[in-house]
Protein backbone atom coordinates (compact mmCIF):
# COMPACT_ATOMS: atom_id res chain seq x y z
CA UNK A 1 0.00 0.00 0.00
CA UNK A 2 1.36 3.54 -1.13
CA UNK A 3 2.38 5.28 2.07
CA UNK A 4 -0.04 8.24 1.79
CA UNK A 5 -2.47 5.78 2.12
CA UNK A 6 -1.35 3.94 4.85
CA UNK A 7 -0.27 7.60 6.38
CA UNK A 8 -4.21 7.91 6.71
CA UNK A 9 -5.51 4.44 7.05
CA UNK A 10 -4.58 5.18 10.98
CA UNK A 11 -7.73 6.77 11.44
CA UNK A 12 -9.47 4.12 10.97
CA UNK A 13 -7.74 1.38 13.36
CA UNK A 14 -10.05 -1.21 14.41
CA UNK A 15 -12.43 -0.80 17.68
CA UNK A 16 -13.92 -3.92 19.68
CA UNK A 17 -17.54 -2.70 18.93
CA UNK A 18 -18.04 -4.77 22.69
CA UNK A 19 -16.92 -1.80 24.48
CA UNK A 20 -20.20 -0.16 23.68
CA UNK A 21 -22.37 -3.01 23.56
CA UNK A 22 -21.59 -5.23 25.96
CA UNK A 23 -23.95 -5.10 29.29
CA UNK A 24 -23.35 -5.53 32.56
CA UNK A 25 -25.98 -7.53 35.18
CA UNK A 26 -28.64 -5.52 36.91
CA UNK A 27 -27.30 -4.08 40.17
CA UNK A 28 -29.91 -1.48 41.52
CA UNK A 29 -31.85 0.30 44.64
CA UNK A 30 -34.93 0.39 42.70
CA UNK A 31 -36.43 0.08 39.69
CA UNK A 32 -39.61 1.58 39.11
CA UNK A 33 -42.17 -0.46 37.08
CA UNK A 34 -42.68 -0.46 33.30
CA UNK A 35 -44.93 2.77 32.77
CA UNK A 36 -45.60 6.28 33.25
CA UNK A 37 -48.00 7.36 36.54
CA UNK A 38 -48.67 10.32 38.79
CA UNK A 39 -47.07 7.32 41.06
CA UNK A 40 -44.15 7.21 39.35
CA UNK A 41 -43.62 10.96 39.44
CA UNK A 42 -44.33 11.19 43.41
CA UNK A 43 -41.74 8.34 43.51
CA UNK A 44 -39.19 9.88 41.61
CA UNK A 45 -39.35 13.13 43.25
CA UNK A 46 -39.63 11.81 47.10
CA UNK A 47 -36.43 9.79 46.60
CA UNK A 48 -34.59 13.10 45.47
CA UNK A 49 -36.11 14.68 48.67
CA UNK A 50 -37.17 17.45 46.37
CA UNK A 51 -38.49 21.01 46.96
CA UNK A 52 -42.64 21.54 46.66
CA UNK A 53 -42.30 23.58 43.20
CA UNK A 54 -40.41 21.50 41.21
CA UNK A 55 -43.09 18.16 42.55
CA UNK A 56 -45.83 20.83 40.94
CA UNK A 57 -43.75 20.84 37.76
CA UNK A 58 -43.47 17.56 37.67
CA UNK A 59 -46.97 17.02 37.87
CA UNK A 60 -48.07 19.76 35.26
CA UNK A 61 -46.09 18.17 32.61
CA UNK A 62 -47.47 14.96 33.47
CA UNK A 63 -51.11 15.82 32.17
CA UNK A 64 -49.16 18.12 29.46
CA UNK A 65 -47.69 14.71 28.13
CA UNK A 66 -51.09 12.99 28.40
CA UNK A 67 -52.58 15.37 26.38
CA UNK A 68 -49.96 16.07 23.86
CA UNK A 69 -50.06 13.64 20.68
CA UNK A 70 -46.97 11.53 19.14
CA UNK A 71 -45.03 13.57 16.58
CA UNK A 72 -46.16 11.95 13.14
CA UNK A 73 -44.41 14.69 10.99
CA UNK A 74 -40.90 12.83 10.80
CA UNK A 75 -40.23 8.87 11.15
CA UNK A 76 -42.20 6.79 12.42
CA UNK A 77 -42.68 6.15 16.10
CA UNK A 78 -45.28 3.18 16.18
CA UNK A 79 -43.08 0.49 17.31
CA UNK A 80 -42.66 2.43 20.22
CA UNK A 81 -44.55 1.48 23.07
CA UNK A 82 -43.91 4.21 26.16
CA UNK A 83 -46.06 1.22 28.58
CA UNK A 84 -42.83 -1.31 28.24
CA UNK A 85 -40.18 1.82 29.44
CA UNK A 86 -38.63 1.47 32.88
CA UNK A 87 -38.57 5.05 33.89
CA UNK A 88 -36.71 5.45 36.64
CA UNK A 89 -33.49 3.04 38.19
CA UNK A 90 -31.36 3.48 40.91
CA UNK A 91 -27.81 1.90 40.52
CA UNK A 92 -26.06 0.17 43.67
CA UNK A 93 -23.59 3.07 43.60
CA UNK A 94 -23.55 6.58 45.73
CA UNK A 95 -22.32 9.30 43.73
CA UNK A 96 -18.56 10.02 44.34
CA UNK A 97 -15.65 11.77 43.88
CA UNK A 98 -13.50 9.46 43.59
CA UNK A 99 -13.25 6.30 40.92
CA UNK A 100 -11.89 3.65 43.18
CA UNK A 101 -15.19 4.56 45.39
CA UNK A 102 -17.42 3.11 42.40
CA UNK A 103 -18.72 -0.85 41.91
CA UNK A 104 -16.18 -2.27 39.68
CA UNK A 105 -18.97 -3.21 37.54
CA UNK A 106 -19.72 0.46 36.83
CA UNK A 107 -16.18 1.64 37.05
CA UNK A 108 -14.81 -0.87 34.82
CA UNK A 109 -17.30 0.18 32.11
CA UNK A 110 -16.37 3.69 32.40
CA UNK A 111 -12.51 2.74 32.06
CA UNK A 112 -13.52 0.84 29.42
CA UNK A 113 -15.15 3.80 27.39
CA UNK A 114 -11.65 5.96 28.69
CA UNK A 115 -13.46 8.38 30.74
CA UNK A 116 -10.82 8.46 33.77
CA UNK A 117 -8.34 8.49 31.27
CA UNK A 118 -9.60 11.63 29.71
CA UNK A 119 -9.79 13.67 32.88
CA UNK A 120 -6.33 12.69 33.99
CA UNK A 121 -5.35 13.96 30.46
CA UNK A 122 -7.43 17.01 29.30
CA UNK A 123 -10.68 17.54 31.36
CA UNK A 124 -11.39 20.28 34.06
CA UNK A 125 -14.13 18.02 35.04
CA UNK A 126 -15.82 15.01 35.02
CA UNK A 127 -19.61 13.62 35.55
CA UNK A 128 -21.11 10.23 34.93
CA UNK A 129 -24.49 9.00 34.79
CA UNK A 130 -25.64 5.42 34.96
CA UNK A 131 -29.03 4.95 34.19
CA UNK A 132 -31.01 7.34 36.22
CA UNK A 133 -28.56 8.15 38.96
CA UNK A 134 -25.13 10.40 38.73
CA UNK A 135 -22.44 8.50 40.03
CA UNK A 136 -19.30 10.25 39.73
CA UNK A 137 -18.79 13.70 39.42
CA UNK A 138 -15.85 16.34 40.10
CA UNK A 139 -14.42 19.76 39.10
CA UNK A 140 -10.83 20.63 39.33
CA UNK A 141 -9.47 22.99 42.63
CA UNK A 142 -8.56 25.75 40.46
CA UNK A 143 -12.02 26.30 38.41
CA UNK A 144 -14.21 25.67 41.78
CA UNK A 145 -11.71 28.92 43.36
CA UNK A 146 -13.03 30.94 40.28
CA UNK A 147 -16.62 30.35 41.05
CA UNK A 148 -17.37 27.85 38.21
CA UNK A 149 -20.20 25.00 39.68
CA UNK A 150 -20.12 21.79 38.14
CA UNK A 151 -22.90 19.81 39.58
CA UNK A 152 -24.86 16.47 39.45
CA UNK A 153 -28.20 18.40 38.48
CA UNK A 154 -29.83 17.11 41.73
CA UNK A 155 -27.21 17.98 43.59
CA UNK A 156 -27.75 21.93 42.06
CA UNK A 157 -31.34 21.61 42.53
CA UNK A 158 -30.60 20.87 46.55
CA UNK A 159 -27.58 23.49 47.06
CA UNK A 160 -28.47 26.09 44.57
CA UNK A 161 -32.94 26.20 44.47
CA UNK A 162 -32.99 29.45 43.17
CA UNK A 163 -30.57 29.25 40.41
CA UNK A 164 -32.27 26.17 39.34
CA UNK A 165 -35.76 27.77 39.40
CA UNK A 166 -34.83 30.67 37.71
CA UNK A 167 -33.69 28.93 34.54
CA UNK A 168 -35.02 24.94 34.88
CA UNK A 169 -37.40 24.34 31.54
CA UNK A 170 -37.51 27.91 30.90
CA UNK A 171 -35.47 27.62 27.50
CA UNK A 172 -37.23 24.21 26.80
CA UNK A 173 -41.00 24.41 28.44
CA UNK A 174 -43.01 21.83 29.33
CA UNK A 175 -45.73 22.61 26.25
CA UNK A 176 -42.74 22.61 23.44
CA UNK A 177 -44.08 18.60 22.51
CA UNK A 178 -44.48 15.29 23.84
CA UNK A 179 -41.34 14.10 25.00
CA UNK A 180 -40.21 17.94 26.37
CA UNK A 181 -43.61 17.01 29.05
CA UNK A 182 -42.06 13.81 29.28
CA UNK A 183 -39.00 14.50 30.09
CA UNK A 184 -40.44 17.55 32.63
CA UNK A 185 -42.34 14.48 34.65
CA UNK A 186 -39.51 12.37 34.72
CA UNK A 187 -36.18 13.92 34.47
CA UNK A 188 -33.78 12.54 36.95
CA UNK A 189 -29.94 13.58 36.89
CA UNK A 190 -27.60 15.38 34.40
CA UNK A 191 -25.63 18.49 34.77
CA UNK A 192 -25.80 22.02 35.84
CA UNK A 193 -22.96 24.32 35.07
CA UNK A 194 -22.46 28.06 36.14
CA UNK A 195 -19.40 29.89 34.09
CA UNK A 196 -19.31 33.45 36.52
CA UNK A 197 -19.02 36.94 34.73
CA UNK A 198 -15.21 36.57 33.00
CA UNK A 199 -14.20 33.33 33.48
CA UNK A 200 -13.19 31.87 30.60
CA UNK A 201 -12.33 28.08 30.74
CA UNK A 202 -10.25 26.89 28.14
CA UNK A 203 -10.39 23.30 29.50
CA UNK A 204 -13.11 21.26 28.66
CA UNK A 205 -16.06 19.96 31.16
CA UNK A 206 -17.62 16.47 29.85
CA UNK A 207 -20.29 14.42 31.01
CA UNK A 208 -20.96 10.99 30.33
CA UNK A 209 -24.21 8.83 30.06
CA UNK A 210 -24.56 5.64 29.98
CA UNK A 211 -28.00 3.40 30.37
CA UNK A 212 -27.33 -0.60 30.95
CA UNK A 213 -30.43 -1.97 32.11
CA UNK A 214 -32.84 -3.82 29.41
CA UNK A 215 -35.94 -1.72 28.49
CA UNK A 216 -34.40 1.18 30.03
CA UNK A 217 -35.52 5.21 29.48
CA UNK A 218 -32.76 8.23 30.49
CA UNK A 219 -33.64 11.67 30.60
CA UNK A 220 -30.71 13.66 31.86
CA UNK A 221 -31.06 17.37 32.31
CA UNK A 222 -28.56 19.07 31.28
CA UNK A 223 -28.71 23.23 32.50
CA UNK A 224 -25.46 25.56 31.16
CA UNK A 225 -25.50 28.95 32.38
CA UNK A 226 -22.85 31.06 30.96
CA UNK A 227 -22.66 34.87 32.36
CA UNK A 228 -21.37 37.90 30.27
CA UNK A 229 -17.99 37.68 28.57
CA UNK A 230 -17.36 34.29 30.22
CA UNK A 231 -16.69 30.89 28.08
CA UNK A 232 -17.05 27.26 28.22
CA UNK A 233 -16.58 24.16 26.25
CA UNK A 234 -18.95 21.17 27.44
CA UNK A 235 -18.69 17.46 26.07
CA UNK A 236 -21.49 14.85 26.19
CA UNK A 237 -20.98 11.49 25.23
CA UNK A 238 -23.51 8.77 25.15
CA UNK A 239 -24.54 5.24 24.54
CA UNK A 240 -26.20 1.68 25.28
CA UNK A 241 -26.02 -1.76 25.09
CA UNK A 242 -27.60 -3.73 22.29
CA UNK A 243 -30.83 -5.54 23.29
CA UNK A 244 -33.62 -6.87 21.67
CA UNK A 245 -36.16 -4.14 23.08
CA UNK A 246 -36.47 -0.68 22.92
CA UNK A 247 -34.93 1.51 24.81
CA UNK A 248 -35.83 5.34 24.66
CA UNK A 249 -33.23 8.14 25.38
CA UNK A 250 -35.21 11.70 25.76
CA UNK A 251 -32.99 14.25 27.65
CA UNK A 252 -33.01 17.70 27.35
CA UNK A 253 -30.25 20.63 26.96
CA UNK A 254 -30.86 24.25 27.92
CA UNK A 255 -28.00 26.99 27.21
CA UNK A 256 -28.01 30.23 28.54
CA UNK A 257 -25.33 32.91 26.63
CA UNK A 258 -25.00 36.04 27.93
CA UNK A 259 -23.75 38.92 27.04
CA UNK A 260 -20.46 38.95 25.26
CA UNK A 261 -20.48 35.09 26.33
CA UNK A 262 -19.55 31.70 24.31
CA UNK A 263 -20.96 28.48 25.13
CA UNK A 264 -19.72 25.26 22.68
CA UNK A 265 -21.75 22.11 23.04
CA UNK A 266 -20.23 19.25 21.23
CA UNK A 267 -21.93 15.73 22.00
CA UNK A 268 -21.25 12.23 20.22
CA UNK A 269 -24.63 10.22 20.86
CA UNK A 270 -23.66 6.24 19.86
CA UNK A 271 -26.85 4.91 21.19
CA UNK A 272 -27.88 1.28 20.66
CA UNK A 273 -30.09 0.15 17.82
CA UNK A 274 -32.37 -0.89 20.03
CA UNK A 275 -32.81 2.71 21.19
CA UNK A 276 -35.16 5.76 20.59
CA UNK A 277 -32.80 8.88 20.51
CA UNK A 278 -35.53 12.02 21.06
CA UNK A 279 -33.70 14.80 22.41
CA UNK A 280 -34.12 18.60 23.29
CA UNK A 281 -31.51 21.34 22.65
CA UNK A 282 -31.96 24.48 23.02
CA UNK A 283 -29.69 27.66 23.80
CA UNK A 284 -31.06 31.56 24.34
CA UNK A 285 -28.21 34.11 23.31
CA UNK A 286 -27.68 37.57 24.11
CA UNK A 287 -26.26 40.60 22.74
CA UNK A 288 -22.79 39.69 21.12
CA UNK A 289 -23.06 36.13 22.74
CA UNK A 290 -22.22 33.12 20.79
CA UNK A 291 -23.30 29.35 20.53
CA UNK A 292 -21.62 26.72 18.61
CA UNK A 293 -23.52 22.72 18.62
CA UNK A 294 -20.85 20.59 17.67
CA UNK A 295 -22.85 16.98 16.78
CA UNK A 296 -22.19 13.48 15.81
CA UNK A 297 -24.98 11.43 15.95
CA UNK A 298 -24.72 7.38 15.41
CA UNK A 299 -26.18 4.32 16.86
CA UNK A 300 -30.26 4.47 17.37
CA UNK A 301 -33.04 2.84 15.77
CA UNK A 302 -34.73 6.28 15.04
CA UNK A 303 -33.28 9.80 16.25
CA UNK A 304 -35.02 12.62 16.26
CA UNK A 305 -32.95 15.65 17.05
CA UNK A 306 -32.51 19.69 15.76
CA UNK A 307 -30.49 21.97 18.12
CA UNK A 308 -32.21 25.58 18.28
CA UNK A 309 -30.67 28.80 18.94
CA UNK A 310 -32.78 31.54 19.63
CA UNK A 311 -30.40 34.87 18.96
CA UNK A 312 -32.14 37.22 21.04
CA UNK A 313 -29.28 40.07 21.00
CA UNK A 314 -27.77 42.34 18.80
CA UNK A 315 -24.96 40.64 17.01
CA UNK A 316 -25.22 36.92 18.48
CA UNK A 317 -23.73 34.31 16.76
CA UNK A 318 -24.65 30.65 16.00
CA UNK A 319 -22.82 27.79 14.54
CA UNK A 320 -24.30 24.36 13.91
CA UNK A 321 -22.13 21.70 13.05
CA UNK A 322 -22.90 17.93 12.60
CA UNK A 323 -22.37 14.66 10.94
CA UNK A 324 -24.94 11.50 11.13
CA UNK A 325 -24.65 7.82 10.14
CA UNK A 326 -27.19 5.71 9.35
CA UNK A 327 -26.89 1.64 8.61
CA UNK A 328 -29.93 -0.80 8.18
CA UNK A 329 -32.44 -0.39 10.05
CA UNK A 330 -31.83 3.25 11.08
CA UNK A 331 -33.28 6.26 10.78
CA UNK A 332 -31.34 9.48 11.84
CA UNK A 333 -34.14 12.25 11.15
CA UNK A 334 -31.53 15.57 12.79
CA UNK A 335 -30.92 19.10 11.36
CA UNK A 336 -30.91 22.87 13.24
CA UNK A 337 -33.23 25.13 14.44
CA UNK A 338 -32.15 29.06 14.24
CA UNK A 339 -35.40 31.48 15.17
CA UNK A 340 -32.83 35.41 14.62
CA UNK A 341 -34.82 37.83 16.30
CA UNK A 342 -32.92 40.70 16.79
CA UNK A 343 -30.41 43.19 14.38
CA UNK A 344 -26.92 41.69 12.97
CA UNK A 345 -27.48 38.39 14.43
CA UNK A 346 -25.80 35.44 12.39
CA UNK A 347 -25.87 31.74 12.13
CA UNK A 348 -24.37 29.05 10.33
CA UNK A 349 -25.15 25.66 9.89
CA UNK A 350 -23.14 23.08 8.17
CA UNK A 351 -24.57 19.64 8.01
CA UNK A 352 -23.18 16.25 6.61
CA UNK A 353 -25.06 12.76 6.83
CA UNK A 354 -23.51 9.13 5.40
CA UNK A 355 -25.96 6.52 4.96
CA UNK A 356 -25.68 2.79 3.85
CA UNK A 357 -27.11 -0.49 4.14
CA UNK A 358 -30.81 0.70 3.62
CA UNK A 359 -30.43 2.98 5.88
CA UNK A 360 -32.23 6.64 5.72
CA UNK A 361 -30.84 10.03 7.16
CA UNK A 362 -33.22 13.42 6.48
CA UNK A 363 -31.69 16.91 7.05
CA UNK A 364 -34.88 18.92 8.47
CA UNK A 365 -34.56 22.28 9.56
CA UNK A 366 -36.08 25.56 10.26
CA UNK A 367 -34.18 29.47 9.58
CA UNK A 368 -36.62 31.58 10.80
CA UNK A 369 -36.00 35.56 10.36
CA UNK A 370 -38.28 37.88 12.66
CA UNK A 371 -39.13 41.70 11.39
CA UNK A 372 -36.59 43.71 12.77
CA UNK A 373 -33.89 41.72 12.55
CA UNK A 374 -31.91 43.53 10.03
CA UNK A 375 -28.68 42.68 8.13
CA UNK A 376 -29.29 39.29 9.56
CA UNK A 377 -27.51 36.41 7.97
CA UNK A 378 -27.40 32.95 7.34
CA UNK A 379 -25.95 30.30 5.35
CA UNK A 380 -26.86 26.89 5.44
CA UNK A 381 -24.73 23.76 3.77
CA UNK A 382 -26.36 20.11 3.79
CA UNK A 383 -24.41 17.48 2.21
CA UNK A 384 -25.56 13.91 1.70
CA UNK A 385 -23.31 11.04 1.44
CA UNK A 386 -24.99 7.78 -0.05
CA UNK A 387 -23.02 4.39 -0.07
CA UNK A 388 -25.19 1.78 -1.91
CA UNK A 389 -28.44 1.55 -4.07
CA UNK A 390 -30.90 1.27 -1.50
CA UNK A 391 -29.87 3.80 1.24
CA UNK A 392 -31.91 7.24 1.39
CA UNK A 393 -31.18 10.52 2.18
CA UNK A 394 -33.62 13.75 2.46
CA UNK A 395 -33.39 17.49 2.82
CA UNK A 396 -36.24 19.24 4.10
CA UNK A 397 -35.33 22.83 5.19
CA UNK A 398 -38.32 25.06 6.20
CA UNK A 399 -36.96 29.00 6.22
CA UNK A 400 -39.60 32.25 7.45
CA UNK A 401 -37.87 35.29 6.64
CA UNK A 402 -39.96 38.17 7.62
CA UNK A 403 -37.50 40.95 7.27
CA UNK A 404 -36.30 42.40 4.02
CA UNK A 405 -32.59 43.83 4.31
CA UNK A 406 -30.88 40.16 5.15
CA UNK A 407 -28.58 37.81 3.64
CA UNK A 408 -29.94 34.07 3.36
CA UNK A 409 -28.03 31.03 1.75
CA UNK A 410 -28.69 27.62 1.52
CA UNK A 411 -27.09 24.86 -0.42
CA UNK A 412 -27.12 21.29 -0.40
CA UNK A 413 -25.72 18.34 -2.44
CA UNK A 414 -26.52 14.53 -2.06
CA UNK A 415 -24.70 11.91 -4.38
CA UNK A 416 -22.69 8.26 -4.34
CA UNK A 417 -19.14 8.30 -3.99
CA UNK A 418 -17.19 9.40 -6.93
CA UNK A 419 -16.57 6.42 -9.52
CA UNK A 420 -13.54 8.70 -10.26
CA UNK A 421 -12.17 9.25 -7.20
CA UNK A 422 -12.75 5.75 -6.92
CA UNK A 423 -10.61 4.43 -9.68
CA UNK A 424 -7.62 7.04 -9.19
CA UNK A 425 -7.81 5.71 -5.18
CA UNK A 426 -7.47 1.92 -6.50
CA UNK A 427 -5.12 2.58 -9.16
CA UNK A 428 -2.86 3.37 -6.88
CA UNK A 429 -2.78 -0.05 -5.41
CA UNK A 430 -5.55 0.73 -2.44
CA UNK A 431 -8.41 -1.80 -1.90
CA UNK A 432 -11.94 -0.93 -2.98
CA UNK A 433 -12.41 -0.90 0.78
CA UNK A 434 -10.18 1.22 1.74
CA UNK A 435 -10.39 3.32 -0.83
CA UNK A 436 -14.44 3.82 -0.01
CA UNK A 437 -13.08 4.47 3.80
CA UNK A 438 -9.99 7.23 2.91
CA UNK A 439 -13.21 9.23 0.83
CA UNK A 440 -15.68 8.81 3.41
CA UNK A 441 -12.89 10.15 5.88
CA UNK A 442 -12.22 12.86 3.75
CA UNK A 443 -16.13 13.42 3.35
CA UNK A 444 -16.46 14.03 7.18
CA UNK A 445 -12.86 16.02 8.52
CA UNK A 446 -13.97 19.08 8.79
CA UNK A 447 -16.47 18.11 11.10
CA UNK A 448 -14.31 15.93 13.03
CA UNK A 449 -11.39 18.13 13.14
CA UNK A 450 -14.00 20.44 15.96
CA UNK A 451 -14.63 17.73 17.74
CA UNK A 452 -11.92 16.75 21.22
CA UNK A 453 -9.48 14.74 19.70
CA UNK A 454 -10.95 11.24 22.04
CA UNK A 455 -14.26 11.99 20.20
CA UNK A 456 -12.76 12.74 17.13
CA UNK A 457 -10.85 8.87 16.89
CA UNK A 458 -14.04 7.35 18.67
CA UNK A 459 -16.27 8.57 15.57
CA UNK A 460 -14.02 8.22 12.80
CA UNK A 461 -13.53 4.53 14.19
CA UNK A 462 -17.23 3.90 15.08
CA UNK A 463 -17.84 4.98 10.93
CA UNK A 464 -14.88 2.68 10.10
CA UNK A 465 -16.46 -0.68 11.69
CA UNK A 466 -20.50 0.60 10.52
CA UNK A 467 -18.38 0.18 7.00
CA UNK A 468 -16.79 -2.63 7.14
CA UNK A 469 -17.30 -4.82 4.24
CA UNK A 470 -18.34 -2.16 1.54
CA UNK A 471 -16.98 -2.15 -1.80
Amino acid sequence: MPTEAADQKHIFESINRDILDKANEEHLTLKAPPGISEELVYMISRDKNEPEWMLQLRLKALEVFKKKPMPDWGPSLSKLNLNEITYFAKPDAKETKNWDDLPDDIKNTFERLGIPEAERKVLAGVGTQYESEVVYHNLKEEWAKQGVIFENMDTALREYPELVKKYFMKCVPITDHKFAALHGAVWSGGTFIYIPKGVKMKIPLQAYFRMNAKGMGQFEHTLIIVDEEAEVHYIEGCSAPQYTINSLHAGCVEIFVKKGAHARYSSVENWSKNTYNLNTKRAIVEEEGYVEWISGNMGSNITMLYPCSILKGRKAKAEHISIAFAGQNQNQDTGAKVIQLAPETSSVIKAKSISKDGGITTYRGLLKINKGAKDAKSHTVCDALILDEKSISNTTPHMEINEDSVDIAHEATTGRISEDKLFYLMSRGISEEDAIKLVVSGFISPIIKLLPLEYAVELNRLIELEIEGVG
